[in-house]
């Protein structure tokens, strides 16, 4: 592997690390608008792919996954379908007991 070829392999692992972190940040909790672990996991590399230019706006990411849906992995697009349900069936809850 000749020098340069070692520059750009860390180069690109680097920018991997930084843009996984910069993901993981983004999908962080936030109230409203929460990520499971799970979601962060499993939608990480969804956010990076389809999203990235939203990063860090959490709402923002969240809206264009939405409209992505059709995009997303499966695994992404089950968290998130379950994510969905939960937070409907929390809000029927809410308004129930009003």
């Amino acid at each position: 592997m000749t020098r340069y070829q070692t520059i750009a392999s860390r180069f690109k692992t680097t920018a991997s690390l930084l843009a996984f972190a910069a993901t993981a940040f983004a999908l962080q909790t936030s109230p409203g608008l929460a990520f499971s672990s799970e979601a962060q996991q499993m939608c990480s590399g969804d956010a990076m792919r389809l999203c990235s230019n939203e990063i860090p706006d959490i709402p923002r990411i969240r809206a264009c996954m939405v409209h992505k849906k059709a995009q997303l992995s499966p695994g992404c697009r089950a968290v998130m379908d379950r994510e969905a349900a939960a937070a409907a069936s929390s809000r029927k809850r809410e308004a129930a007991a009003q």
